[in-house]
């Protein structure tokens, strides 16, 4: 009987499938435990943030590569590891659980669920430490990002892709103003996610709070590791928010995401750092706590395919000190800054940002037309005004131009002081620094100049909705668009009643 070779290969594949298979795994023994880290000898093949499985349950993540032995942080401190203990390599990195079931939750830095709304079903796990998007990849940031804060619109415009600091004391206004951008993406068809590092646990209640009775939560997912928490749960939540947002981005959905904020991430780093015998440098962090922040600042950009992520970082400063280590390194690596003034602040003017200070290299290309139009002198204004203010406390007696231009100075500061959680649309913005420019404002009292603004925009919104749409559509003010307002703003004018005279 003549056998064929394909019966001889068939013959022999069917033998080895009854040939017992060994796994081959490369294990480690721990030989010391403390401060929430292993020394783990015996993994000579490890890799740098690779994932550790230990035989008791517990996970941890490789931060320290030396020639007999690797150091793990671990991941759950409700799991205890013994020394002696069997670690094993898993060849992979921490991966975060990604998908659109997470938008209205809030889950910690390991991508659970704190909320007690039951489990979260993921469409995919993702590498929480990605490639950033290549330059022929991106795309140019050309499209604008409505905060609905008209100091920041007008005068920071900040574009879709961007990385825009904002940099302040404490208390004086930075998680307000990221939350009010939350607040104000409602009809923007922008996916929000809100970062909330070293924070205590009593603020990030206040904002889930906030956020859900505005009916914000429905588009926002909320990363927490607050204070209490352990200090590796604080370094992985940015990258943990960074890869969620960039699910999103990658789907050709626009994203903004706020790091808050990233002043406690550092200081995170730098206890690990010296937990890990790692030589301290400047203010005592490590050598690459820059590459901490760049590799995570530079994942935000706008694609080709549409999709966008925004990153809006926050930092704390000390005494308005932004030469600081961490200020000047995330200064250098974003595209401008909000620099928030804690004078300003304690003289009621909210929010309280420095428009001389602060700056948007890109954004100036994603303003639109129409605000664009509106503001060409304001910011020139505004250094004018504040330069005469300064003389003028000399006592010194001013001309009539000087004083004119002064009491111009005061109402463009007038129009940008904006309550929390009152922000205005496009259209809104355009009409209010229509009125400053053409000079509608000039013969109101000071105290009379909010009232005006806010009964000016309903009174064209409801009177003119034609006009009102006709610059929102077209996103800029005609000649015959801008004939007709100033008809309707001395119509306007003739019949406005202050609200004290109500």
């Amino acid at each position: 009987m003549e056998i064929k070779n394909t019966d001889l290969v068939s013959l022999f594949e069917q033998s080895l499938k009854d040939v017992p298979q060994e796994k081959l795994e490369e294990i480690g023994i721990v030989v010391k435990v403390g401060d929430n880290i292993c020394q783990v000898h015996g993994l000579t093949n490890a890799e740098y943030n690779e994932l550790i499985e230990f035989e008791g349950g517990n996970k941890g993540i490789i931060f320290n590569l030396d020639e007999e032995s690797v150091d793990v942080f671990l991941l759950d401190n409700n799991i205890s590891v013994a020394e002696l203990e069997i670690a094993k390599r898993t060849g992979s990195v921490l991966k975060t659980p990604v998908g659109k079931n997470f938008l209205g939750r809030v889950i910690n830095a390991l991508g659970k669920p704190i909320d007690a709304l039951g489990e979260i079903i993921p469409d995919s796990y993702e590498p929480i430490e990605a490639a950033v998007p290549s330059i022929i990849e991106r795309s140019p940031v050309n499209q604008s990002l409505e905060t609905g804060i008209l100091a920041i619109d007008a005068l920071i415009p900040i574009g879709k892709g961007q990385r825009e600091l904002i940099i302040g004391n404490r208390s004086t206004g930075k998680s307000a103003i990221a939350i009010d951008t939350i607040l104000h993406q409602k009809n923007q068809n922008v996916i929000c996610i809100y970062v909330s590092i070293g924070l205590r646990q009593a603020n990030l209640a206040k904002t889930v709070k906030l956020l859900e009775e505005n009916g914000a939560l429905n588009y926002t997912v909320i990363i927490s590791a607050d204070s209490g928490e352990a200090v590796l749960n604080q370094y992985l939540a940015p990258y943990v928010g960074c890869t969620i947002g960039e699910y999103f981005m990658h789907q050709g959905k626009d994203v903004l995401i706020i790091y808050d904020d990233l002043s406690n991430h550092a200081i995170a780093f730098r206890e690990m750092s010296l937990l890990l015998r790692r030589a301290p440098g400047r203010e005592a962090y490590p050598g690459d706590v820059f590459y901490l922040h760049s590799r995570l600042l530079e994942r935000a950009g706008k694609l080709l395919n549409g999709g966008s992520l925004t990153a809006l970082p926050i930092i704390q400063t000390q005494s308005d000190d932004i030469s600081a280590y961490i200020p000047t390194n995330l200064i250098s690596i974003t595209d401008g800054q909000i620099i928030l003034d804690t004078q300003l602040f304690n003289q009621g003017i909210r929010p309280a940002i420095n428009v001389e200070l602060s700056v948007s290299r890109v954004g100036g290309a994603a303003q639109t037309k129409a605000i664009k139009k509106v503001t060409k002198a304001l910011r020139l204004e505004l250094a004018q005004y504040h330069e005469l203010l300064d003389f003028s406390q000399f006592g010194t007696e001013l001309d009539e131009s000087s004083q004119k231009q002064l009491k111009r100075g005061s109402f463009a500061v007038e129009i940008l002081k904006q309550p929390q959680f009152r922000t205005y649309s496009f259209v809104d913005q355009c009409l209010i620094l229509f009125a400053l420019k053409e000079n509608y404002l000039d013969n109101l009292q000071l105290k009379n100049v909010q009232s005006f603004i806010v009964q000016f925009t309903s009174y064209v919104k409801s009177v003119y909705p034609n006009i009102y749409k006709k610059i929102y559509e077209t996103q800029d003010i005609s000649d015959d668009t801008m004939h007709n307002l100033k008809e309707i703003a001395n119509e306007f004018k003739r019949i406005f009643v202050p609200e004290d005279q109500i």
